[in-house]
């Protein structure tokens, strides 16, 4: 028997879990040591709870995803309304290493992978399914690349998929914290904290780490109205995109309307309120985390439990030594490395949202870091993908798995 639970419901319960993080991430030292984001913790208490009804014979529980899918798309737009020219140029250089840094990455983790599998007797296939197609390219990506994997003779590949970026998107949550404060204990970083009640910076934009504009209804208008345009132009574009044969994900046109968007803004003297659009962006993130964590199904990865832990150990193993020896040192060993480390390791596991909320709960504790927020999301939302397919495409044509 399957119950659904309805949008509305599932709403609530991704906002009562997500206070349950926040509730036992301060009264759990080791949760508050580690920089664990609260919708990991509240997320899989309710997903394991899920997973013992449907063990002990009750209902298989879903749930309805049209939020969790609207609230992707407004996160994504709030990043691109963040975006000015003005302050990407400022980045310039750090965003060119970490793409350069994100492409090295995107091959170990495919190498890691095809090994794997192959030392386990399989086609070596199925290890771009452990690689990056799964972890570092999330839940539509592994779907889209294993129906074509499953046409090609690679059964089931499609769920080997989903297992790898289910365990990803929890593992991802799971090490940013723990490899951020590695490196601020064997480098002695300067993580002076802020003055208590200060909200910590979340975006790019300086307004807000100086108490920028004050929110007011018109500000939360004029945001809401912004996002609204980005979701429709996006659209639009997708549509027609699609029609020349074209596939872009939403959350792309969404977040590069937004980077438009507030630019032509700032041109015609009509600025956004980097205030309200830092709010919204909190509140989906921290949402949209919840809901992906609540709706995992753990009973769908029993039967290839043991190989998949085998292959997500191996692959976590590579992110942490990657990025601690690699990302933290190319990014130029500072307390802005460490925290963009720790949300490297969110996006090369799981997303671009798990590496935000690694870096949220590293600068919640310590102090902001604009220049990790302005890299990591754009190197997440654009570059990684275009870089995965590169990659992926790439392995497909070597002659041991192609032949």
């Amino acid at each position: 028997m399957e119950y659904e639970v309805g949008p509305g419901d599932g709403l609530i319960v991704a906002i009562l879990i997500l206070f349950l993080g926040q509730n036992l991430t301060k009264k759990v030292s080791w949760l508050r040591e580690f920089n664990i984001p609260a919708p990991v913790t509240g997320g899989l208490i309710c997903s394991t709870i899920v997973g013992l009804i449907y063990w002990s014979g009750g209902p298989q529980i879903t749930f309805d995803m049209t939020v969790r899918d609207n609230l992707l798309l407004a996160f994504f737009a709030t990043i691109g309304l963040s975006a000015k020219f003005s302050v990407l140029t400022e980045g310039g250089k750090a965003l060119a290493i970490l793409v350069i840094v994100s492409a090295v990455f995107l091959v170990v983790q495919d190498v890691t992978g095809v090994l794997l599998v192959s030392l386990m007797g399989h086609h070596p296939g199925y290890g771009l399914f452990g690689g990056s197609i799964s972890f570092a390219g999330g839940y539509g990506t592994a779907i889209a690349w294993g129906d074509l994997a499953a046409e090609a003779g690679l059964t089931h590949a499609r769920e080997v998929g989903i297992a790898c970026a289910t365990f990803g998107l929890i593992a991802g949550g799971m090490i940013g914290g723990p490899i951020a404060k590695r490196l601020i204990r064997t480098h002695d970083l300067d993580v002076t904290d802020s003055p208590p009640g200060e909200q910590s910076a979340r975006d790019s934009d300086h307004a807000r780490q100086n108490n920028g504009p004050v929110l007011r209804v018109n500000s939360v208008l004029g945001t809401l109205l912004a996002i609204a345009v980005c979701f429709e132009l996006g659209d639009l574009v997708n549509r027609y995109l699609f029609s020349k044969g074209v596939l872009v994900p939403g959350f792309l046109t969404a977040m590069l309307c937004g980077i438009l968007l507030t630019n032509l803004a700032d041109f015609f003297q009509w600025p956004l309120n980097s205030g309200a659009i830092s709010l919204t962006n909190d509140v989906s993130l921290q949402v949209f985390l919840s809901l992906s964590l609540i709706s995992i199904q753990l009973w769908t990865l029993a039967a290839a439990i043991g190989p998949i832990l085998l292959i997500l150990l191996a692959q976590v193993t590579v992110m942490t030594v990657f990025a601690i020896f690699v990302v933290f040192r190319t990014m130029g060993r500072d307390y802005d490395a460490c925290v963009i480390a720790a949300g490297f390791a969110g996006l090369g596991l799981g997303a671009t949202p798990v590496a935000m909320a690694n870096m949220g709960a590293i600068t919640e504790k310590y102090r902001p870091s604009p220049k990790a927020f302005l890299v990591v999301p754009l190197v997440g939302a654009f570059f990684i993908d275009v870089l995965n397919a590169l990659v992926i495409k790439f392995f497909i044509t070597l002659p041991i798995i192609s032949g």
